[in-house]
């Protein structure tokens, strides 16, 4: 930790190592072939609206992306913790902080996304990202995050010790978590599916039903897949032992 006078400290985690060339280069080509694909060869055709949704959610996500590469970052002071998303900004006193947990997050791969990250929990169970404050913006998160908990047990009410009630708390949010990626990931094999129909019907000369076929379908495997697999995961989660 960084000392200021009388014992107080002070770190700010912050982007120091630039997304790899891959990454921006893949999105890019992406952006541009979405767009080419948008754009009908043939003016007499009618628009087609899937392209320009591909579009829209391709240049949605570039822009979040370097928008917290320049804004988002972790504060911490011996007040408290504030993590500054891309858009929003959450502060936490040290006495509202449960714990701070690095967990593998199974998305990351190499240098393009990072594979350890680290989370905020509330005494309700919540768990919250803190920005940069992972191995890809840091040589041993492990160490920074023992470090950053040390210097604040000072600046606490309450001990770092696990509480049974909490534990419970975060074990029902994650697995509600599981089941919803699951649900997710359903719904994008049943729109992979909706799609493949789709090209069917139109080379057979098959009435077409664009909306209802890629977005409504979809969206309610969505929400069905989601339900079941939350309700599942949830009720298998054992209790936390005391």
């Amino acid at each position: 930790m960084d000392a200021i006078g009388g014992g107080a400290f002070e770190r700010e985690y912050r982007r120091r190592r630039r997304l790899p060339w891959q990454f921006i280069g893949t999105a890019g080509f992406l952006s541009v072939f979405g767009l080419q694909e948008a754009l009908p060869n043939d003016p007499s055709t009618r628009a087609r609206w899937a392209p320009w949704v591909f579009v829209l959610a391709a240049v949605t996500a570039l822009a979040r992306v370097f928008l917290e590469q320049l804004r988002a970052h972790t504060r911490v002071t011996d007040a408290g913790i504030t993590a500054q998303g891309t858009l929003r900004s959450r502060t936490w006193a040290w006495p509202e902080v449960y714990d701070i947990r690095v967990e593998h997050d199974p998305r990351g791969k190499g240098r393009s996304a990072p594979q350890w990250v680290t989370y905020l929990y509330d005494f309700e169970g919540r768990r919250f990202l803190l920005p940069h404050l992972d191995d890809l913006q840091l040589d041993d998160p492990y160490a920074e995050v023992s470090a950053l908990c040390l210097a604040a047990a000072p600046h606490r009410s309450l001990s770092w010790e696990r509480q049974p009630r909490v534990e419970d708390l975060i074990r029902h949010r994650a697995a509600r978590r599981k089941g919803w990626t699951w649900g997710f990931n359903g719904a994008l094999l049943v729109l992979v599916a909706m799609f493949v129909f789709t090209v069917w019907q139109a080379g057979t000369g098959r009435p077409e039903h664009d909306f209802l076929e890629l977005v409504c379908v979809p969206l309610g495997a969505l929400v069905t897949l989601g339900a079941l697999f939350s309700w599942y995961w949830t009720h298998r989660t054992p209790p936390a032992t005391t």
